[in-house]
């Protein structure tokens, strides 16, 4: 499972919004029920407003009814080529905190191998973790 939420990541990542930073990022979250959400980021010119792939694919989830998660996948890199691990912002990993449990699985690329963290590893002493 991780091998086609990673290879969905990378599908997302091309429709990345991304003129500012040239930087685009797509995430995979598979929810409990087997239902997998995608996003990309959309940057914005004043930056605050830029939404994280993430953050997208979380909110694509809950807006149809899902709010329990088995694992995501996130991967990223300058010009869509991934060659190291794209983690969550802090904003980011804060939102799957509100979600999902310490242990919950978060799968990174750097375009060769596939490393496994978790929440917890990630958002060590996270507000409602």
């Amino acid at each position: 499972m991780k091998e086609q939420l990673i290879s969905m990541a990378k599908q997302a990542m091309d429709n990345a919004y991304a003129p500012y930073s040239g930087y685009r990022v797509g995430a995979a979250l598979l929810a409990a029920d087997g239902q997998i959400f995608t996003g990309c980021n959309v940057e914005n010119a004043a930056y605050s407003p830029t939404m994280c792939a993430e953050r997208v694919a979380f909110g694509k989830a809950v807006s149809q009814g899902c709010r329990e998660f088995t694992a995501l996948a996130v991967c990223g890199g300058k010009d869509g080529e991934i060659n190291e691990k794209c983690t969550p912002c802090g904003v980011c990993r804060q939102v799957i905190a509100e979600f999902c449990k310490g242990d919950f699985p978060i799968y990174l690329t750097d375009g060769t191998t596939i490393e496994v963290r978790t929440l917890e590893q990630l958002l060590p002493e996270g507000f409602c973790l």
